[in-house]
């Protein structure tokens, strides 16, 4: 890949942002699946804090977000600095760094989809397995994921989607080291800085059709889906 990047500049930022979004998006599997299933059945007094502090990237700027960010991953910071006694690397202007911000900046975009599918499901299903004997992991797995299916696949596009546009987050925190934390978006700001319009718009065309075939590709389904129900 360093061969094609050095023939090729434009691909570094291009590999480097799929990286970003796959990595985001396989953590965000892990991390958001449970936390919106739980967010879909408890009663809990503290389920609208916790739906407050998920959706909070949705309304902050992402400068701010990442401002914080920053402090919170900096060696001064007890993270940071565990981190780097841990590996001998700063999370700050690093690629795992780029993973934690996006995770967190991208939070909502995986759990909110989930949860809205998961809460369509009801409660019936689930108790129905259970009165046959399923556990509650066995009910989850062979019956809650199945009926969820198009939930899970409109969350991965919007996360993945979403972290491919990232700027203001990822700058802040990785900054605009080729190679390591220069991601399309701020290639594309670079590139309009230095007046190299042909490039940027090689870029910006590329994320822009990638974009809206994504999301037209869950529209679509969406619609499809429905009008099979229908």
């Amino acid at each position: 890949m360093s061969e094609l990047s050095s023939q090729w500049p434009l691909l570094s930022p291009v590999w480097l942002t799929l990286r970003l979004a796959g990595t985001t998006t396989l953590v965000l599997f892990v991390l958001g699946t449970p936390l919106a299933w739980w967010l879909a059945r408890t009663r809990s007094k503290f389920k609208p804090a916790i739906e407050a502090v998920t959706a909070l990237p949705l309304v902050l700027p992402p400068t701010v977000l990442g401002f914080y960010l920053l402090l919170v991953l900096s060696p001064n910071a007890p993270i940071g600095r565990f981190w780097v006694s841990l590996t001998d690397d700063t999370l700050t202007f690093s690629f795992i760094g780029l993973v934690v911000a996006s995770v967190i900046y991208s939070l909502p975009f995986m759990v909110q989809p989930l949860a809205t599918a998961f809460d369509a499901i009801g409660r019936g299903p689930i108790e129905a397995a259970a009165s046959l004997g399923a556990s509650p992991l066995d009910g989850f797995v062979h019956v809650a994921l199945p009926l969820s299916a198009r939930g899970f696949l409109t969350a991965a596009v919007l996360t993945f989607t979403h972290t491919l546009g990232e700027f203001g987050v990822v700058l802040m925190v990785g900054g605009n080291i080729p190679g390591e934390t220069r991601v399309v978006s701020i290639a594309i700001y670079d590139h309009v800085e230095s007046l190299r319009y042909a490039e940027a718009h090689t870029l910006a065309a590329g994320l822009l059709v990638f974009s809206f075939g994504a999301l037209w590709a869950i529209y679509s389904l969406d619609r499809g889906s429905r009008l099979h129900v229908g």
